[in-house]
């Protein structure tokens, strides 16, 4: 996507954290509608902002937000779960991770995508770098990222040949309130929210948008593993 100027998109978890930045992102670059898809009531002093409420677990609103939804370019899966506590011993606690990050994130992608192909748009999940490596203080949530990302490859070969481009964002720690508890160098979520949307601008598959994750983005575009999936993607190709 060249720009996100005069287009509509829908973000996911838009009330708080990285989701806010990226609507004020959105916004100063011209969007001409943004849905804030959130599970509580919003209110936003900018009439481009179309408030949505969205559960990304509840079928039922996920089906009024597709209806609500008049055309869409882009949509910004963004909502997310992160428990703290977690050493994997609890599966209802994994569950939830997968509600969220994975299921919620599946659900509505595919409710969107009869919008998303006729605009021939794309699609942004937040994802981690975590995705990659399993972070110990927060082994499911590592967990289930690992799984949306593996989602996020295969949207992106089976969508291809639809023309909806499927890009992944690989974030670092970003001081939001997920990260309130870690004492450690953390990125601004407005910086990685106009970091987000450069790539997404430039076309990369992998967006890394932030000083930690920046570190791994060349042994990973340069590396086997994305070979691998450039060579799988081809079997689906048209």
């Amino acid at each position: 996507m060249s720009t996100v100027s005069g287009k509509a998109v829908l973000v996911t978890g838009a009330n708080r954290g990285i989701g806010e930045a990226v609507v004020r992102e959105l916004l100063a670059r011209g969007a001409a509608r943004v849905y804030a898809g959130t599970r509580r009531p919003l209110e936003h002093a900018d009439e481009r902002v179309v408030p949505l409420p969205l559960d990304v677990t509840d079928p039922g609103q996920i089906r009024a937000a597709a209806e609500a939804v008049e055309s869409l370019d882009l949509l910004v899966n963004n909502a997310g779960l992160a428990l703290l506590g977690d050493d994997l011993s609890d599966g209802a606690m994994l569950e939830r991770h997968f509600a969220v990050n994975v299921f919620g994130t599946f659900g509505v992608t595919q409710a969107m995508l009869p919008a998303l192909i006729a605009s021939r748009g794309a699609v942004v999940t937040m994802l981690s770098t975590s995705s990659w490596a399993n972070m110990p203080l927060l082994p499911g949530y590592s967990v289930s990222k690992a799984a949306a990302f593996s989602l996020t490859q295969g949207l992106r070969a089976h969508l291809a040949g639809r023309g909806v481009r499927v890009h992944a964002a690989i974030i670092g720690v970003v001081d939001t309130d997920m990260t309130a508890a870690f004492d450690v160098p953390k990125a601004s979520p407005g910086a990685v929210a106009a970091a987000v949307l450069d790539g997404l601008e430039r076309g990369e598959d992998e967006i890394f948008p932030d000083p930690a994750s920046a570190l791994i983005a060349d042994a990973w575009r340069d590396g086997a593993f994305k070979a691998m999936e450039r060579e799988y993607a081809a079997l689906v190709a048209g």
